[in-house]
């Protein structure tokens, strides 16, 4: 699996995911809703410890710097 995700990108979505999970347990959001904020929140710090998006995959994506890319 080669990595897709630069560093401001996978800081971005754990910033992301703890907003969603403080909306959830501060109970601003809840419900199904709620459901869906958690599911991504967990989604989005699983895609950012591996440093790859299965969705950047298709559309042609990265977010890695050119020189970072062609390294690994």
């Amino acid at each position: 699996m080669t990595k897709n995700m630069g560093s401001a990108d996978r800081i971005i979505r754990v910033l992301i995911a703890i907003a969603f999970v403080t909306l959830y347990l501060t109970g601003v959001i809840s419900g199904i809703w709620g459901i869906v904020l958690i599911v991504l929140s967990i989604v989005f710090v699983g895609t950012s410890l591996i440093s790859f998006c299965p969705l950047y995959l298709p559309l042609g994506l990265s977010t890695l710097r050119k020189n970072l890319a062609s390294k690994k």
